[in-house]
């Protein structure tokens, strides 16, 4: 059975830095690229990161390039985002994704919220 299951601190003011978590079973994690999504109010879901399988490719949204990193441990089958400077903007729902040779799976998501 697939989990991806994200956890991480869920509030902080403008300027802060939270730090999110996915860990991922069920399926052969270091096959898999990984990705971050969120999706704010009213808006639709957007790609904020990817991660290559081993981890030696990133990319970002512009929105949050420099402000945000992706990483990912193989060893613990986990992958990982740093959000700094945060702003209110980026209050969302986060998911993590994973993308295996076969199908994509999705976390539940969890909310990040950013005051201003």
């Amino acid at each position: 059975q697939v989990q991806l299951v994200e956890s991480g601190e869920a509030w902080c003011s403008l300027g802060g830095s939270l730090r999110l978590s996915c860990a991922a079973s069920g399926f052969t994690f270091s096959r898999s690229s990984m990705s971050w999504w969120r999706q704010a109010p009213g808006k639709e879901r957007e790609l904020v990161a990817a991660i290559s399988n081993g981890g030696d490719q990133t990319s970002y949204a512009d929105s949050v390039k420099g402000r945000f990193t992706i990483s990912r441990d193989n060893a613990k089958n986990t992958v990982y985002l740093l959000m700094d400077s945060l702003k209110p903007d980026d209050t969302a729902v986060y998911y993590c994704k994973a993308t295996t040779p076969f199908r994509a799976y999705w976390g539940q998501g969890t909310q990040v919220t950013v005051s201003s």
